[in-house]
C-alpha cells in the first residue's frame, strides 16, 4: 500500500490542474463575450452552421411617436379597401332569357239586357256593349251569348217563426221555383233563422228539393239573420266552379246577426260569378196592414223597418247584376220566377283585363251602355218598327285582388 503522504501528494497535484483548467475555462468564456462574431480561418470550412434567427414581428403603424419597445399610443386602424363591384354574370350561349311578369286577373261581367216588360233582347253583338271602370272605357277581350245554359243555384229561404203570411208566402216561392227547374240544373236548399242550415245539397233531382221544403213545417225561433246567412252561402259557393246563383226569399229584416249591414255589402263586393235575386214576402200583409193601421202612430214605425229592408233586398241584387222582385199577391210568383229563369238563362258575359293593373283591394265602379257600331246610341226596335226602352244590368262594380292575398 501506498503511504498516506504519497496521496496527499496525488490529490494536491490534482487540486492544482483543476484550478489551472478553471482559470482557462474563464478566460476563453471572457474572450467569446467580447467577440460574439468570430470569422472562420481561411481554408477551413466550418464544421456547424449557425442557427436560424426567430422572424421580426410587424409592428403596426402608430398614431403616435415610436419608443424603445414600440408604438407609445394605440396602432392606427387601417381601413380595409372596398369590395370590388359585383361583375354582371356572363350570358351562357344557348340559354335563354327570362323576366318576371305580373298577371292581372281577368274581369267577367255578366250583362242583361231586357225590355220594360222583363223580356229578353237577343242578337247582340261585342261592338254593342262599352264597359267603363271608374269613368274609364275598357277594352273588352271576351263575348259571349248564354241560351237555355243550365243553371246552378241556391234557393235561401227564410223560416221563422214571425207571422203565417211570410211563412205561406216563402213555402210557395220555393215550391214555384222547384217546378221551374230542369234536369241538368244543379239546386241547394238553405234555410235560416237563427243561423243557416243546409237542408238539401246540390241536387238535380226535383224530388230531394221537394223533400227538403217538405222538412219545414212549424218554425221554431223568430230571428232572422239574414246577413249571417247570406255571409254563410256566399262562403259555401265560393269552392263551386262556374257561374251561381242565390235566390233570397225573406222579408229581408235582420234581427240578431254578428255581422252588420257593412260588413256583408264588402262580402258581396268581393265575390265573383255570384248573382242574386232577391223577392220580398209579406207585402200583401203589409198592404192589409196599411189599409186598417195606416193612421196608428206606431204604425209609421213598423213601415220603416220594412222599407229599410226593401230598400237592403235590393241593393243585394242591384250589387250583382240581379232583380229585385216585391209580389203583392200569390198569383205573382210564378211569372216571377219565370222571369228570374230567363234571366239566368239567357245573358251576355264580357270579359277584359282592367287598365288599372294595381291590385290595391279598391272598390272599382262599373257601368255598361249599349251603343252602335259607330259608338252612337244603339236603338232597339219591335216587330212594328217602334223603338224600344231597354234596361242594361250588370253589377255595380267588383272589389279588386290584394297582392298578399
Amino acid at each position: 500500500m501506498f503511504p498516506n503522504k504519497a496521496i496527499r501528494g496525488f490529490y494536491r497535484s490534482a487540486s492544482k490542474f483543476a484550478a489551472a483548467a478553471l482559470v482557462l475555462c474563464l478566460a476563453v468564456g471572457l474572450v467569446a463575450i467580447a467577440s460574439p462574431a468570430q470569422s472562420t480561418p481561411q481554408g477551413q470550412t466550418p464544421t456547424q452552421s449557425a442557427p436560424a434567427q426567430a422572424p421580426q414581428t410587424q409592428v403596426p403603424e402608430a398614431g403616435g411617436p415610436q419608443g424603445d419597445v414600440g408604438p407609445i399610443v394605440i396602432p392606427k386602424k387601417k381601413d380595409a379597401p372596398p369590395e370590388p363591384r359585383p361583375q354582371a354574370p356572363k350570358k351562357v350561349e344557348g340559354m335563354p332569357d327570362f323576366s318576371i311578369r305580373k298577371d292581372v286577373p281577368l274581369v267577367t261581367v255578366p250583362v242583361l239586357v231586357l225590355t220594360k216588360n222583363g223580356q229578353f233582347v237577343p242578337g247582340l253583338k261585342k261592338e254593342n256593349f262599352k264597359v267603363l271602370e271608374d269613368g274609364v272605357v275598357q277594352k273588352v277581350a271576351n263575348f259571349s251569348q248564354t241560351s237555355e245554359a243550365p243553371i246552378t243555384a241556391v234557393l235561401l229561404i227564410e223560416f221563422a217563426n214571425i207571422q203565417y203570411d211570410f211563412y205561406y208566402d216563402a213555402m210557395m216561392a220555393s215550391y214555384t221555383f222547384a217546378d221551374s227547374l230542369k234536369p241538368e240544373d244543379w239546386i241547394a236548399v238553405v234555410s235560416f233563422d237563427m243561423k243557416p242550415r243546409v237542408i238539401a245539397d246540390f241536387t238535380q233531382d226535383k224530388r230531394a228539393v221537394y223533400g227538403a221544403l217538405n222538412q219545414l213545417r212549424i218554425p221554431g225561433f223568430r230571428e232572422t239573420n239574414v246577413y249571417d246567412a247570406l255571409y254563410d252561402t256566399l262562403d259555401r259557393l265560393e269552392g263551386v266552379e262556374g257561374r251561381k246563383y242565390i235566390i233570397l226569399i225573406s222579408r229581408g229584416i235582420d234581427t240578431f246577426s254578428k255581422l252588420n249591414y257593412d260588413q256583408i255589402l264588402k262580402k258581396i263586393q268581393a265575390t265573383r260569378d255570384v248573382t242574386i235575386f232577391s223577392i220580398s214576402t209579406g207585402e200583401a200583409f203589409r198592404l192589409w196592414m196599411e189599409a186598417h193601421y195606416g193612421g196608428h202612430p206606431e204604425y209609421g214605425m213598423y213601415n220603416m223597418n220594412y222599407l229599410q229592408a226593401d230598400n237592403q233586398m235590393n241593393t243585394f241584387s242591384k250589387l250583382t247584376g240581379g232583380r229585385w222582385y216585391k209580389p203583392r199577391f200569390e198569383g205573382e210568383l210564378p211569372d216571377i220566377f219565370r222571369d228570374i229563369a230567363a234571366s239566368i238563362r239567357n245573358q251576355y258575359a264580357l270579359a277584359y283585363t282592367p287598365s288599372n293593373s294595381k291590385q290595391d283591394g279598391t272598390f272599382r265602379k262599373l257601368k255598361v251602355e249599349l251603343q252602335a257600331a259607330d259608338g252612337g246610341p244603339l236603338t232597339i226596335k219591335d216587330q212594328k218598327g217602334k223603338d224600344l226602352k231597354v234596361n242594361v244590368l250588370s253589377r255595380d262594380g267588383y272589389r279588386s285582388k290584394h297582392e298578399v292575398e
